[in-house]
Parts: structure tokens; sequence; C-alpha cells
């Protein structure tokens, strides 16, 4: 069989669709994965590139431009999916053909698509091929494809043929379609020897921040490194931003560069971030306690059900992570033990590799 999985140029959303890719790949299947940007480029794995130079910051500013109000919404977390449905259509658009023209050339009979590149179904319905919708956050997948292609006037046809979902039932709820494991990825990459290891003598907090960064100063950092100056932790900065290491960091903390989230969790106590589905699913399928800042987008929903769940805490501003938040991170027996229970709960969901024949079955 051959696979088509699609996913739209960034990396939090490509990241989740290699599993699934690696699965069909050691079952003998032919696979390719097809994005942009940085998700084509630095994801660690062959990746056809669609649009070649593309940069995702330019299309969000444009957006944002002409669209102030809803861009407003967007920053202070209450626009919902809106704003990302709008820059995402037009993302969508520009794929149209060169997704179509890698169709033509590679011949698959299944494609596999994420919620943000609904364009693959559209392309595969014109080629008649079966489309499967690949959830990839704790949103629900369809209203946000069928809002992308209602917005580019292409439904017609483009209901996935199924639909795998990773997000765990204790934070949303029973999902229809095909219960998958959530299963960490990231590029391959070394830690530090310091990093392999917890410390000996105190527990550690990673502080991450997006992959898609903006223009703004990183708060989240600056914010956990002033609360926990006093903490007896070790605090690590992953990747942090350049205008924070102008000072000199509390003698408990250090950074380091991009290294690969799943390996850097196994020796962390807990990690603090903003939000984004990818970072808290991997840190939820590893039993991590978090904090997560509510921010932009989806951010401040994943974050709502996260601290409704109990597996972490949720603050609405910087302002809010204190002294205090962070000490209970670290020592509340009831955060890690929620975060033990929904890392048990998504171990228990059937891993990729089990659903293989479920897709091979839509090809005949």
């Amino acid at each position: 069989m051959r696979a088509l999985l699609v996913a739209a140029p960034l990396l939090g959303h490509l990241f989740p669709l290699v599993p699934l890719a690696d699965a069909l790949r050691t079952a003998g299947h032919e696979v390719r994965l097809a994005s942009a940007g940085p998700a084509a480029t630095d994801a660690g794995v062959a990746v056809d590139d669609l649009l070649p130079g593309f940069r995702y910051q330019p299309v969000a500013r444009r957006v944002a431009l002409r669209h102030p109000l809803l861009a407003r919404a967007e920053h202070a977390g209450t626009a919902g999916t809106r704003a990302a449905v709008v820059r995402l259509a037009e993302i969508n658009r520009r794929l149209r053909q060169p997704l179509a023209d890698l169709v033509a050339s590679f011949a698959p009979q299944i494609v596999v698509y994420e919620p943000s590149a609904p364009i693959a179904a559209t392309v595969a319905a014109e080629h008649a091929l079966p489309a499967v919708l690949h959830e990839i956050s704790l949103r629900e997948g369809r209203p946000i494809a069928a809002a992308i292609l209602a917005r580019l006037g292409t439904m017609a046809g483009t209901d996935p043929i199924g639909t795998f979902t990773v997000a765990p039932a204790s934070l949303v709820g029973e999902r229809p379609g095909w219960p998958m494991r959530y299963v960490p990825y990231a590029a391959a990459g070394e830690l530090p020897g310091w990093l392999r290891e917890p410390p000996p003598d105190r527990p550690r907090i990673l502080v991450t921040r997006p992959t898609a960064t903006g223009r703004r100063p990183d708060r989240l950092m600056a914010a956990t490194l002033a609360a926990g100056a006093r903490l007896d932790a070790e605090i690590v900065l992953v990747r942090p931003d350049r205008r924070l290491m102008t000072r000199p960091l509390p003698d408990n903390a250090r950074w380091v560069e991009w290294v690969p989230l799943p390996s850097a969790l196994r020796t962390a106590a807990a990690l603090v971030h903003h939000g984004g589905a990818g970072t808290m699913l991997t840190a939820l399928a590893l039993g991590v306690p978090q904090l997560v800042a509510a921010g932009p987008g989806d951010r401040r929903y994943d974050a709502k059900l996260l601290a409704d769940r109990g597996a972490g805490l949720a603050v609405d501003t910087t302002d809010e992570l204190t002294p205090d938040a962070l000490d209970r991170l670290l020592t509340d027996p009831a955060l890690a033990t929620a975060a033990a229970e929904v890392r048990a709960e998504i171990a228990a969901l059937p891993a990729p590799t089990t659903l293989v024949d479920r897709l091979t079955t839509l090809t005949t």
C-alpha cells in the first residue's frame, strides 16, 4: 500500500503523524510525509516540501493586519479556532496545487491528514482516494477541518472515511472515531550528559516555549525564573529567548538549546509551558505534572482541560506564576496521581502499529 500523510507547515502538526508513518513503514508499506516550512526541513524525517521557502509568521502577520479584532480576541484566548481557520485557509489554498502534483506523481492508495491540512481531503476526493483524518490535539478535528474547507468553498466530498482520535477521554469526553495512543515524537537529537539523569539532590523543572514563536519577548520563562529563584529545584530553560539571556540566570537555573522533549521529560519532575497541544499530550503520555500559562489560540482551552482533570495547573497570566504555584507543582500528590492516571489511560489505547490493518482494509 502507498500512503500519503499530510500536515500543515508547523512542526507541532507534523510530529504527531510520524509514529503512524513509522508503523506503516514497519509493516512494509510505502509512505510519504508532506508539509512545508520547518515541518518539511527540520522534522528529522524525510518530508516532501510542498512550499519551499515557506514561512508561517508572515502569513500570520498579514491575517492579523486584515482582521485586527479577531487577532485581538485570539491573543486574549477568546477567539476559539476562528483566527486559526482564517490563517490555515490561506495556507491550504497555497498547498492545493503542489499537493495535487504530489498525488499525481506518487499515486497513493490512501491519504491521511491532520485537521489543519484538510485540502488533502479535497485532493483525495478529486482522485477518488479514501481519506482519513488524524487528530493531533485536544480539539475535535472534524469541525476545524470543515471550517477551513468552508472558507475555501471546497466542502463537497471531503468527509473523511474515518478519524483517528488521540485525546484522552478523561480530558475531553468520549469522542467518535478510532482511538489511537498518542506516541510522543521529536526530531532525533542527543541530550547533554547532565540532562540524561535526574539531579541527585533536587527535582528538575523543564520550561519550554512554542515551536512557532512570534516577535514578542517570552514572558513565561522570565516569570518562571523569578518565581523559582529560591526554590529548591533545578530549572532548565529549553531553547530560551535570546533577550532573556542578556542577564545572569539564578544559581538554580541553566539552559539548553533544542533537545528532544520526550527524552528530556523522562528526567524531569515537572514541566512549565504555553499550553501547546503537542507539548501537553507528550507530558500527559509520560505522566509529568504540568503548569500551563493560558495564551492565544487553543492554549486557554487546553489549559482549562488540563486543570479540570487535575493533572496540572493553569494560570491566566504570568503574574499568577508564583513561588507557591511552582512549589505546588512539585509537591502536590494529587497532581502526580492524576498525571499518572492519564499516562495509564493513554498507554491503554491501541498503538499505531495495531491500527495499520484498519487503513489497508480501506484500500481494497
